[in-house]
């Protein structure tokens, strides 16, 4: 049985949101297509915010589960 790709758009924000979360830069954004880098954007901005408000190791990733299963 083949395996359901994940929607490209959940996968670019939940990527930005690991690069946020870790303190990375936006400037490390990896597309080039308009919708998908603004998912990036958007997941990098969600993460900074958990960043900046104490929500890293154990809560980030509890947060993250949250994030995907909501997706």
């Amino acid at each position: 049985m083949r395996r359901l790709k994940r929607d490209p758009m959940e996968r670019a924000f939940l990527r930005g949101y690991q690069h946020g979360i870790n303190g990375k830069s936006r400037d490390l954004c990896p597309f080039t297509h308009p919708t998908t880098r603004q998912a990036w954007i958007n997941g990098w901005r969600e993460g900074r915010g958990d960043n900046w408000d104490g929500l890293t190791g154990t809560a980030g990733i509890h947060r993250l589960n949250e994030l995907h299963a909501v997706g």
